[in-house]
């Protein structure tokens, strides 16, 4: 029995690592290549960020790059309210932006 994602994600799995999309896989491996080439130091996958209620908003990737900047990136192909809402209140609450892919 196979179980689909509601917004038609397809689950890939990269370097033994599940991801929810073939996008955030697609992303994950660029970013192997900007951390191969030395302009990348180091990026942290899934990252949580807790917000007033017991509420999580987690992002896909935050990257670490030599020039000094620090990215917090979501792939996304579908926007939810419930998502926009939860984004919105990040950065309200936190100084930074949240780039979507």
């Amino acid at each position: 029995m196979r179980l689909w994602h509601k917004f038609h994600a397809k689950p890939t799995e990269v370097d033994g690592i599940r991801f929810a999309s073939k996008k955030e896989a697609r992303y994950y491996e660029q970013l192997l290549i900007a951390r191969k080439s030395g302009e990348l130091l180091f990026f942290l996958r899934q990252v949580p960020f807790h917000l007033p209620g017991g509420v999580r908003f987690v992002v896909d990737f935050a990257e670490f790059w030599k020039s000094g900047e620090v990215r917090f990136v979501d792939t996304k192909g579908f926007k939810t309210e419930s998502y926009r809402a939860k984004k919105r209140m990040v950065e309200a609450l936190y100084p930074m932006t949240i780039m979507e892919s």
